[in-house]
């Protein structure tokens, strides 16, 4: 076997899943450990039919849906599985951001496995464990910082910040005795945060790197707009001046950039924007991590409201914000001075609420309909029973096509490893650098 290679375990030919192991030697370093979102899982998970909480890795191993690695998995997460406990032979794990896809199995690890994150990331992940069923797990956390390298064994990585639809996402420089891999993570350059993605791309290019892995979920047949989020809140300021009712819209409950659209499109409109305590808690949380007044804060900034769902009892995490909260009633009889940001979750409140007829819905999240939405069929029965009318607004978390090929071409890579797409062959123009991994096959990072 070659001395340096790297094994892709997950997001071959399917969004989300990343999983890529790089060895050298005896150095043995994982990027990336979270679920896929593509059919497979669905045909033997779905809704409440769950892996078994009491040994969930061997219920996945079963139908091949994680890695069957030794020295990976904890001993209570693997439970009586046929992959016996061994002590852990991974010597860190590196996560590029808190999306579901690339962290959501992070719980499955040998506590003792070191987890590197960013410091974003890790307050993102401490957030939403404290205000979800989501848990990561008891980890070595090791906090790293922007372009500093990080040693383990042989194999240093250097993280890059890169612009994403979760704030703190990052892409890495992989430095091996045989040559550098470069992995993107997730990314897009029509963001916020768009010139991090550039000075990654740089970095990757003075590298003269041997291999790229790079994410490709919108290569091939792609329906979405290419808006950027000044094009989003350009579409919000134009509904919410044409609508004098209330006004509700629903984006992922972590961007944290279309949450600030929707915040300055209120106060533009002269309405407060509305969220869920839950959502109140992760801008709470992640606040302090941007520029004074770059992210609204619950309690201190003007015009950020939370609204008071009703609910059997509260939990202690949210409390703090549902002093002086909103109830239904207020939000349905000053239906005007509001924008409400629903999660999906909270669809039922519409029964309450009772929205105007012809009352605006800004979907402001993916185009097809992604793991976080309901299906389109239940989104529009709500819709049409309530008689909201809909608009899709949304930037994508993801660079588009043209702007993949583009991007590869200026990095100059040997090798280039299209992953979490389920079109790799949209890469072929780029020529014969191209290789379309197969899954858990080691690949010499040095061609």
């Amino acid at each position: 076997m070659p001395r340096a290679t790297v094994t892709f375990l997950g997001g071959v030919q399917e969004i989300g899943g990343n999983k890529l192991l790089v060895e050298d030697g005896p150095d043995r370093v994982l990027f990336d450990f979270g679920p896929s979102f593509s059919p497979e899982f669905e045909e033997y998970y779905v809704e409440y039919l769950k892996p078994r909480s009491t040994n969930p890795v061997k219920d996945l191993l079963e139908f091949g849906l994680v890695p069957r690695i030794p020295g990976l998995y904890s001993r209570e997460a693997l439970g009586d599985a046929d992959l016996a406990y061994t002590p852990p032979e991974i010597h860190g794990v590196f996560v590029s951001h808190a999306h579901m896809d690339h962290a959501g199995y992070l719980r499955y690890l040998d506590p003792e496995i070191p987890v590197h994150v960013g410091h974003g990331t890790k307050t993102l992940l401490d957030a939403i464990a404290a205000s979800t069923t989501m848990k990561y797990g008891d980890h070595r956390w090791t906090i790293f910082e922007d372009g500093h390298p990080i040693r383990i064994g042989g194999i240093e990585v250097v993280p890059y910040p890169v612009d994403h639809s979760i704030p703190f996402a990052y892409g890495f420089l992989v430095r091996t005795s045989a040559g550098t891999l470069a992995y993107t993570g997730d990314f897009r350059h029509h963001g916020p945060r768009a010139a991090d993605t550039h000075r990654f791309f740089e970095a990757v290019a003075r590298e003269e790197v041997d291999a790229l892995a790079i994410e490709g979920t919108r290569a091939g047949p792609d329906p979405r707009h290419n808006f950027t989020e000044e094009g989003v809140r350009e579409g919000v300021d134009r509904v919410l001046a044409g609508h004098r009712d209330l006004a509700l819209a629903c984006t992922y409950p972590r961007d944290v950039d279309r949450l600030t659209t929707l915040y300055r499109a209120a106060q533009a409109a002269d309405r407060e924007l509305v969220v869920s305590a839950r959502t109140a808690h992760l801008l709470a949380q992640v606040a302090a991590r941007f520029p004074t007044g770059a992210v609204p804060v619950p309690g201190s900034s003007p015009g950020l409201a939370v609204y008071d769902r009703r609910k059997k009892r509260s939990s202690v995490w949210e409390r703090p914000y549902l002093e002086g909260a909103l109830t239904a009633e207020e939000v349905r009889d000053h239906g005007r001075k509001y924008l409400l940001a629903l999660d999906f979750a909270h669809f039922a409140e519409l029964i309450d609420l009772r929205p105007a007829r012809g009352s605006p819905f800004v979907h402001s999240m993916s185009e097809p309909f992604s793991e976080e939405d309901v299906s389109d069929h239940v989104l529009h029965n709500w819709l049409d029973h309530f008689g909201l009318v809909f608009h899709q607004m949304h930037a994508s978390g993801h660079a588009s096509g043209p702007e993949l090929l583009e991007l590869v071409r200026s990095t100059g890579a040997r090798q280039v490893f299209p992953i979490h797409t389920e079109h790799p062959e949209a890469f072929g123009p780029i020529g014969a650098s191209v290789r379309s991994p197969e899954r858990a096959r080691p690949y010499p990072i040095a061609p």
